[in-house]
């Protein structure tokens, strides 16, 4: 006659040991379970079960004592019996007293189940072909793998949404202090940049510091507001709509006729080709107009142009400091790019020297889809006589471009 204890030796009972001593050995899959899959799920999802790291090194000890891989399957018998040295020493040495506390961790969490014997003591004694075990109880792992496995997806779909929401933050806390450096170069009449100035360096600042999901949804309300209030001021709709009409221009001019742009005609064969004598003397007025409006130097700092327009850097021989050594380097690099003199020069009269190689540069970052940068360039220029062009747009679409 056979009797499953439910009892410890010389403790007490609970209800939570009640609970995983209610566990029928009948529930065990039928094909078994790898015991160090079991191991590789539980380690995952530890800490929903209660479990340290420590906890799980005496729990692989454990199950080292047991001589198969499958657990269950064939095999009903999952009791293994190491004595408390054997165990200490398959833990290098672990204190008995350390060990037994992990051991009552385990218990606890329903990972492992006491079979005591009347003594306390653990061994197998065999009756003819009948096998009596008193130990651990490895079965739990077999009984609940399934429900190791599906709390181990949940931490690792925590952990990735957690790694995501940290990258996108520090991404935004990036942009917000960029966008901080150049709205107070565009605009210093406004305060609002040191608040974003502020706001990115405590974002960065709370970054080092550990962080659950509840503080990263936090900081990204408050730097999503920050960046859409900046955008805001430094995008308003009429610099959107000319950023559109920018990007029409130039679909449009990759179908317009090759005669204007593409070949680079002079400037005065166009005129006398589309138009006529009387209608081409009000252009003419107007174009001085537009130079006392271009200013000498444009409106953002040349570091913000550098690191958002790095391709023309490889082109220099050394740093670029200054706005003159600036436009150096792009009239160097113009010749490269199938730019004309004479469309350079018209550029640089209508938007100014360093306006000009701003928007050299902005070109070169996307040269792969310019077909004639030459005839591109003499677009933009027109638009900059009549005062409808700056090259903000360009560069700040460039800057959201790398930060994508």
């Amino acid at each position: 006659m056979d009797y499953t204890p439910v009892s410890p030796f010389r403790r007490t009972i609970d209800a939570v040991l009640l609970k995983h001593q209610s566990r029928q050995p009948s529930a065990l899959p039928p094909s078994g379970v790898n015991k160090w899959e079991a191991l590789r799920e539980l380690s995952a999802a530890r800490e929903h079960f209660g479990l340290t790291d420590r906890d799980m090194t005496v729990l692989q000890a454990l199950v080292s004592f047991y001589q198969n891989t499958i657990l269950g399957g064939n095999e009903t018998d999952m009791v293994v019996h190491p004595s408390n040295k054997s165990i200490c020493e398959r833990l290098n040495g672990m204190p008995a007293s350390t060990m037994r506390r992990h051991l009552g961790h385990l218990v606890l969490a329903g990972v492992i189940i006491r079979r005591d014997s009347p003594n306390g003591k653990r061994y197998a004694r065999r009756f003819g072909e009948d096998k009596i075990v008193y130990g651990f109880d490895l079965s739990p792992l077999a009984l609940r793998y399934t429900e190791f496995c599906e709390a181990a997806e949940e931490v690792r779909a925590e952990a990735e949404r957690f790694k995501r929401l940290r990258e996108a933050v520090s991404l935004m806390r990036r942009d917000l202090a960029a966008l901080s450096v150049y709205g107070y170069e565009m605009r210093p009449d406004l305060s609002i940049w040191d608040q974003f100035s502020d706001l990115a360096a405590l974002t960065a600042r709370d970054l080092r510091r550990k962080l659950t999901c509840d503080d990263l949804d936090k900081m990204y309300d408050m730097l999503r507001g920050a960046l859409d209030r900046a955008r805001s001021i430094l995008e308003p709709s009429e610099t959107e709509n000319m950023s559109t009409k920018e990007s029409q221009s130039e679909h449009h001019y990759h179908n317009s006729t090759k005669d204007s742009y593409d070949s680079e005609l002079p400037q005065e064969l166009g005129k006398s080709a589309a138009a006529e004598p009387e209608q081409t003397e009000p252009e003419t007025e107007e174009v001085p107009v537009s130079e006392d409006k271009t200013p000498s130097l444009p409106n953002l700092p040349l570091g913000l142009v550098l690191r958002s327009c790095r391709e023309i850097l490889t082109y220099a021989d050394g740093s670029v400091r200054h706005w003159h050594e600036f436009v150096g380097l792009a009239e160097r690099v113009r010749p490269m790019m199938g730019i004309s003199p004479s469309a350079w020069e018209e550029a640089k009269q209508n938007m100014g020297p360093a306006e000009a190689s701003v928007v050299l540069a902005a070109m070169l970052e996307k040269i792969s889809d310019i077909r004639s940068p030459g005839g591109y360039l003499r677009s933009l220029s027109a638009k900059a006589a009549v005062g409808e062009f700056s090259s903000g747009p360009m560069v700040m679409a460039l800057m959201r471009r790398e930060a994508a």
